[in-house]
C-alpha cells in the first residue's frame, strides 16, 4: 500500500465529519428502506467512506465523477446535499433529479457528477467520453471513473482501458477492491491475486492504497489526479476496502463468516480518523461534537425531504428528450 502524505488538523477533520455525513446517510437509509418507506432496491456505501471522500478531496470543481450504482457515499462526497439524496430516494422534487432516478441514479451535472449507472461498469465508456472531450478541448478538466472490483470482467472495462491508454486520456480509474462481485468471492472470480496485475496490461500506470485510511486514499488520488492534469494520461487506483453492510438491503450474507465482517469492522475508517485526531490532541468531546452535529445536520434534510412535493404528473417529461415523449 502507499502511504500518504499527512493532512493537516482541519482538513482532516473536516475528512471525518464528511465520512460521518455518508455513515448517517446511509444507516438512516437502510432504516427506511427496512420500514418500507423507500421503494426499490438500495445499495448502501457502510465501510466505504474513505475512498470517495478521499478521491473527491483531490478533485477542482470543472473535474468530472462518474460512479456505481452503491451510489449515496460518491454523491454526497462530490457535494450532492443529504436533503437531495434523501429527496431522490423518496421520489421528491427536491431531489438531484427532482425525484425520477432513485437511489441508485443520482447525478447532478452543474456538480459535473455523471448520473450513477445501475448496469455494471455501464458508467466507464461514458466517463471515459468525458475525458475525451476534456483532452480534445483542451482543458485541464480530469474525470474520476469508479468501479467495484466485480465489473473488471465486464467487456466495456476492457474498451474503456484500452481507449484510455491508447489516447492518454485524463481519467482516473478507481477500483473499490471490497472483496465481492454481489455476493462472489474475489478469488473465484478473479484469475489474478491482485486487480492491479489486470489493469497494468493495458499500459495505463497502476497505484494502490489502503482503502479504509482516508489519508491513503487522498494522497495516491492526488498524485493520479495530477499525472491525469499534466497530460500524462489514465491511472488505475486499487482501494482496498470492504462493506460491511450486505450487497444490497435484504441480503442475507451467507456467503461471509461473521468474523470476517467484525474483523473488517475494527478497520472501520472513522475508527481509524478518529485515533489519528486524537493522537493529533482531539479530545473525546470534539469528535461527539462532529458526530451529533452531523446527525442534526442529517436528520433536518430527511424531515426535509419528507415534506417536499412529489413531482407533477404533467411534468414526468421534464427533461427528457423530445423524441422519448409520447402523448
Amino acid at each position: 500500500m502507499t502511504t500518504a502524505p499527512t493532512w493537516g488538523d482541519e482538513q482532516l477533520l473536516g475528512a471525518y465529519r464528511d465520512m460521518w455525513r455518508i455513515r448517517h446517510v446511509e444507516t438512516r437509509s437502510e432504516r427506511l428502506f427496512r420500514e418500507a418507506k423507500v421503494k426499490g432496491s438500495m445499495h448502501l456505501y457502510e465501510g466505504q467512506e474513505a475512498v470517495a471522500v478521499g478521491v473527491c478531496a483531490a478533485l477542482d470543481d470543472g473535474d468530472a465523477l462518474s460512479f456505481t450504482y452503491r451510489s449515496h457515499g460518491w454523491a454526497l462526497a462530490r457535494g450532492i446535499p443529504p436533503v437531495e439524496v434523501f429527496g431522490e430516494c423518496f421520489g421528491r422534487e427536491v431531489g438531484c433529479a427532482r425525484g425520477r432516478g432513485g437511489s441508485k441514479h443520482l447525478g447532478d451535472w452543474d456538480r459535473r457528477i455523471l448520473p450513477s449507472n445501475a448496469i455494471v461498469a455501464g458508467g466507464l465508456p461514458v466517463a471515459t467520453g468525458v475525458a475525451y472531450a476534456a483532452r480534445a478541448r483542451r482543458t485541464s478538466d480530469v474525470t474520476i471513473a469508479a468501479l467495484g472490483d466485480g465489473a473488471l470482467n465486464q467487456g466495456v472495462v476492457h474498451e474503456a482501458l484500452t481507449f484510455a491508454s491508447l489516447w492518454r486520456l485524463p481519467i482516473v480509474f478507481v477500483c473499490e477492491d471490497n472483496g465481492y462481485a454481489e455476493l462472489t468471492p474475489g478469488h473465484e472470480f478473479q484469475p489474478v491475486e491482485t486487480l492491479s496485475e489486470r489493469a497494468a496490461g493495458y499500459g495505463v500506470a497502476v497505484a494502490e492504497c489502503d482503502g479504509m485510511d482516508v489519508q491513503s486514499v487522498a494522497g495516491v488520488a492526488q498524485v493520479a489526479v495530477g499525472r491525469a492534469r499534466s497530460g500524462a494520461g489514465p491511472t488505475f487506483l486499487a482501494a482496498k476496502t470492504y462493506r460491511f453492510c450486505g450487497h444490497m438491503t435484504g441480503d442475507a450474507q451467507a456467503y461471509r463468516t461473521r468474523d470476517e465482517v467484525e474483523a473488517w469492522r475494527r478497520r472501520d475508517p472513522l475508527l481509524i480518523t478518529a485515533e489519528c485526531l486524537q493522537q493529533r490532541g482531539f479530545g473525546t468531546d470534539a469528535l461527539d461534537e462532529v458526530r451529533d452535529s452531523v446527525a442534526e445536520e442529517v436528520a433536518t434534510a430527511e424531515a426535509e425531504a419528507w415534506s417536499a412535493p412529489e413531482p407533477e404528473p404533467a411534468d414526468i417529461y421534464q427533461g427528457a428528450p423530445s423524441w422519448t415523449v409520447q402523448r
